[in-house]
């Protein structure tokens, strides 16, 4: 076998390898991208998860935030009765009364309106995701993204060559959407999370010197959440590109690992961009 023979055979094998390994990545793993990036309220409907939460403040967290805002209503008493005694100025009780009954009934809606917020947010991106449909005649979706990119570049049994420009920039595309699934998935996550602290978050504004914990609850939950409503809008936008663009299409994926960044130097809030993440624990390690 001539040296050209055995360099085109190694050429051949190394393309069949990184185009069934794409493959395998597009039909198996990006199927979840858009259930991650676009939640609706489905993300409460776990049954362990309710649990946690406690339907109808029966148990869960939800029992244990009104134990709490007994434990402060027994808390004021004492300071009330201490300061006849020790004349400090203190809340008047008909004020308090009436800020223990307006929290105790937003903490035990707490999850009920949390629901809500999810069901408008979901809302928007899913009418921002239909505009575009109607627009551009195509599904403004994570799916539909990618079978645009399997169809500008290309991928088939033997059509992808990782030597070429297109095989590169495929190359970096995967990387990019795989970054993606892990930040949404990180993303996920980190609502569920600030889900269960959403009656704490709630009984913090009982008292000025913690209701900034309630200003910082609301501002990551908003931060990630309002991300939703980003993806579609950069989806459109990529769509739109000219079909021979393939640096174009790159960009714009690469964008939508990084808007999480811009989103957040906007209205702050929480990061969730898993690449850089993972750098900073690295780093940490390192040390």
């Amino acid at each position: 076998m001539e040296q050209s023979e055995v360099v085109n055979l190694i050429i051949d094998t190394i393309n069949t390898i990184f185009s069934n390994i794409l493959s395998s990545i597009d039909n198996n793993l990006y199927g979840n991208l858009d259930k991650v990036a676009f939640i609706n309220t489905d993300i409460l409907s776990n049954s362990f998860f309710e649990k946690i939460l406690g339907a109808n403040g029966k148990n869960g967290f939800i029992y244990l935030t009104d134990a709490m805002l007994l434990g402060i209503s027994i808390y004021y008493c004492v300071r009330l009765f201490y300061s006849h005694y020790a004349e400090s100025n203190i809340e008047k009780p008909y004020q308090f009364l009436f800020k223990l009954l307006i929290f105790a009934i937003f903490i035990n809606f707490s999850y009920f309106i949390i629901e809500q917020l999810l069901n408008i947010n979901y809302l928007i991106s899913s009418s921002i995701q239909e505009i575009g449909k109607n627009i551009l005649n195509e599904d403004i979706s994570f799916a539909g993204l990618i079978s645009k990119l399997n169809s500008t570049l290309t991928i088939g049994e033997s059509s992808l060559d990782m030597f070429s420009l297109d095989g590169i920039l495929r190359s970096f595309t995967s990387i990019g959407l795989i970054n993606l699934l892990f930040t949404y998935s990180l993303r996920y996550v980190l609502v569920q999370v600030l889900i269960l602290f959403c009656p704490f978050a709630f009984l913090s504004l009982i008292n000025s010197s913690t209701s900034w914990i309630f200003r910082a609850w609301f501002k990551c939950v908003f931060s990630v959440l309002i991300l939703q409503s980003f993806f579609p809008l950069i989806i459109m936008v990529i769509f739109a590109f000219p079909d021979n663009n393939n640096v174009l299409l790159v960009s714009g994926i690469y964008l939508l690992t990084k808007i999480n960044n811009y989103v957040k130097e906007i209205f702050g809030g929480l990061s969730v961009d898993f690449s850089g993440n993972l750098n900073s624990m690295m780093y940490l390690l390192k040390k």
